[in-house]
């Protein structure tokens, strides 16, 4: 039987886990002017396999990632912690052939993961200054694009998720933004989150709440969603969930800030990158 100091013990230990995993989901640095972003991932239980994350590129781009591994609990948070550190370091020495560095990301995380363990993910590379973004999608749930007249692009370029196959040729895709424009990413625990009647909540709420607010920031933007989705489901969260809001900043809120839920993911060892782009 465990004593009460093995309980808080064990309480404080999933405690810090959490605030580990959180660290690996960072709201960086962009340059004044340049994009309005935001992003909230929150997990099902204490640890969970959904995440999301900003990184400014030594040239000045944006690197932006929204993942969900298979499994809820530990395994995923172990499984998603594996792919994103993979990713960001690998983008560092690839940022300019996503298609390539996601195919060796895939063909690692396959070789060190167990067989029924695989993770979508949505890849993406921001050059404010062209107002363009280079992505792949690794079997993730299309990302939209609300356009400012209305329309809806979705964002399916890509291939299979991240470690099915020992090897799979991602496509790299592009999307031209203007003014006025926002890119909306998601995981499933978002859309199929349900109600107590057992309904879906559905992309078209989704897509309704997120452009009811266009004319708001997208840290608003986001928590506005997070609280149509408590709404309808009455706060039962099943499922991890994770929402990300980028578009053009307005020119009033231009100023530079960095915004981070904790310390910055420390970089994995990169041998295995040499060796698979080499």
């Amino acid at each position: 039987m465990l004593t009460d100091a093995a309980v808080i013990e064990d309480r404080e230990e999933w405690a810090t886990a959490r605030d580990v995993q959180q660290g690996f989901m960072t709201l960086g640095r962009v340059a004044p002017g340049a994009v309005d972003y935001s992003a909230m991932c929150r997990q099902a239980h204490t640890l969970g396999g959904d995440s999301f994350d900003f990184l400014r590129l030594p040239d000045g781009r944006l690197l932006l990632t929204v993942g969900d591994a298979s499994g809820k609990g530990l395994a995923a948070a172990l499984m998603i912690a594996h792919v994103q550190s993979s990713v960001r370091t690998a983008a560092l020495y690839a940022a300019n052939d996503g298609a390539a560095m996601l195919r060796v990301v895939s063909r690692h995380v396959y070789d060190t993961s167990l067989v029924d363990r695989y993770a979508t993910f949505f890849y993406g590379v921001l050059d404010a200054a062209g107002r363009t973004m280079r992505y792949v999608n690794a079997g993730h749930v299309p990302p939209m694009v609300l356009r400012r007249d209305g329309s809806v692009d979705w964002l399916e370029t890509g291939g299979a998720p991240l470690g099915i196959f020992p090897d799979w040729p991602y496509e790299e895709g592009v999307v031209r933004l203007h003014p006025g424009d926002r890119i909306l990413a998601y995981t499933d625990g978002v859309t199929e989150a349900e109600n107590p009647s057992g309904e879906m909540w559905g992309f078209e709420s989704l897509l309704r709440v997120a452009s009811a607010h266009r004319a708001r920031s997208a840290d608003e933007t986001v928590h506005a969603v997070f609280q149509a989705l408590d709404e309808f489901t009455r706060g039962h969260q099943a499922d991890d969930a994770t929402v990300l809001v980028l578009g053009s900043r307005d020119h009033r809120e231009a100023r530079s800030r960095e915004r981070r839920f904790s310390a910055p993911c420390t970089p994995t060892d990169s041998t295995w990158i040499h060796r698979a782009l080499s």
